[in-house]
């Protein structure tokens, strides 16, 4: 069964820190301070002014406590911060309740400790929260002083008034609620997402500076492998000059040619290792269209799936710069297709004059209608079939960042990506994906270069090169 999972992560990121919340405590004590005394002294509206005061300063006493106790950048646990804010919720229904319910017109403060938990506490510590504020809300409907007013007039508020401001006030909670929890729940999941992509950039960036090392160690390796080697050979020229009769093992003669011979391997390696950072090599650097889609396959074909490859195009195969970019990207979604294939998988790649056209193809049960729209986005997986052949179960599924890695690095090489379900009655699921002729990222990481075909005449759209903007994280 497909299933679409956005996990709730209790790491780091998500917890607020106590500087943040302390700020935001002295802003609302000095708020309801000078709410109290304009009311008070300013209007000269009667109400109980010393335990609403004692309230401000129980809030002002606790944030010294905790400024003193714990640093500054300190940050507070999920039950912590709950604590808090649940706190904040108190102190505030305690001054609703002094001064007139909700009939108040702060009323809506309630809704702040709410709003700060759904913007960086898990979605069970803001379900809480809100729920402790809705009952808070509740009470006051029923139980409150009056409203500070005049002497000589008296306020009460009509019921059914009194009944639409507690309805605004739980509509507000639950949709205000909901919305910033959303929207910072996506802010997280994409900061996620793009943080595990400069990951797998970097890594790639590490292999790629191997090319570097491997041909400084041929450099430094090749002047005593030399001298090994010439020496060797001497030996074995001195063994065959030697006169007949001379006592000499016949094991020594073997050692100088298993010498010599590893010696001339070692020659062999270090001069492939010397070419790998070369520009002009075009033998580690352009790569067919067929090799490519080769590459990609070889290491799927070991999960007893039967993988197709068709090569469909006009005019010359095409012939493209080695990218791991392209590499980690068609092999992630080519995983993807062998996890969900009953029994085969289909790899088409086609070109014209116009574009470059790769077409991954399975025979499964094709996308879910609630998936196939947002895959693509940081933790929308689909995991399945594949569990019963890896023996992993079917609660080893991923959080859905190999297909959003691999569709950020294919599109920032400029291809284009989209997803569709094969046409019935024909069952799968198949993934396109298609470069402009001109338009393919090479491996150096910044621009871009063109496919060539196979006699290395430029095959671009219209005969020009068409350049893309250099990434932020080069390949």
């Amino acid at each position: 069964m497909v299933q679409t999972d956005t996990p709730d992560l209790g790491s780091p990121h998500r917890r607020l820190k106590l500087d943040t919340l302390v700020r935001l405590r002295w802003l609302a004590i000095a708020g309801q301070s000078a709410a109290l005394l304009v009311v008070h002294y300013g209007l000269g509206y009667p109400f109980p002014l010393a335990p609403c005061m004692a309230l401000v300063i129980a809030s002002a006493w606790l944030n010294i406590y905790v400024k003193v106790r714990t640093p500054q950048s300190h940050r507070l646990s999920e039950r912590s911060a709950a604590l808090q804010l649940g706190y904040d919720l108190t102190q505030v229904g305690g001054l609703l309740y002094l001064t007139g319910g909700l009939g108040n017109p702060f009323a809506f403060l309630l809704l702040a400790p709410v709003m700060v938990s759904a913007t960086g506490l898990s979605s069970r510590n803001t379900l809480a929260l809100g729920a402790f504020a809705a009952a808070i809300a509740t009470l006051l409907t029923v139980f409150h002083q009056p409203l500070p007013w005049p002497e000589e007039e008296t306020f009460h508020l009509p019921r059914v008034y009194a009944t639409g401001v507690w309805v605004a006030l739980m509509c507000s909670i639950a949709f205000m609620g909901a919305y910033a929890y959303r929207v910072a729940e996506e802010a997280r999941q994409l900061s996620d997402a793009l943080s595990a992509s400069e990951l797998v950039l970097a890594r790639e960036q590490h292999l790629h500076a191997l090319d570097g090392l491997a041909a400084a160690a041929a450099h430094e390796l090749g002047t005593p492998l030399a001298t090994v080697y010439l020496t060797a050979k001497e030996l074995m020229r001195d063994m065959k000059r030697a006169p007949q009769g001379t006592d000499m093992p016949e094991t020594l003669r073997d050692d100088l040619a298993l010498i010599l011979s590893q010696a001339e391997r070692c020659r062999d390696i270090l001069s492939k290792l010397s070419s790998l950072s070369d520009d002009r090599d075009e033998h580690f650097r352009g790569e067919p269209l067929s090799h490519l889609i080769e590459e990609v396959v070889e290491p799927c074909r070991a999960f007893g799936i039967d993988i197709a490859v068709d090569m469909q195009g006009e005019g010359a195969e095409p012939i493209g710069m080695r990218n791991p970019a392209i590499h980690y990207g068609l092999g992630n979604i080519l995983e993807n297709a062998v996890d969900f294939a009953r029994s085969k998988v289909t790899i088409t790649g086609r070109w014209d004059a116009r574009q470059l056209t790769i077409e991954i193809a399975d025979d499964g049960t094709g996308f879910a209608p609630d998936v196939i729209t947002r895959l693509g986005e940081p933790y929308v997986t689909a995991r399945g079939p594949r569990d019963e052949r890896t023996g992993q179960g079917d609660t080893g599924g991923g959080l859905g960042l190999g297909f959003f890695i691999a569709k950020t690095l294919l599109e920032r090489t400029g291809a284009d990506l989209r997803l569709r379900n094969r046409t019935p009655p024909t069952r799968g699921a198949v993934v396109r994906i298609a470069w402009p002729r001109g338009v393919v990222q090479s491996g150096r990481g910044a621009g871009a270069v063109t496919w060539h075909d196979g006699a290395g005449e430029i095959a671009a759209a219209e005969g020009t090169d068409v350049q893309l903007p250099r990434p932020e994280s080069s390949i």
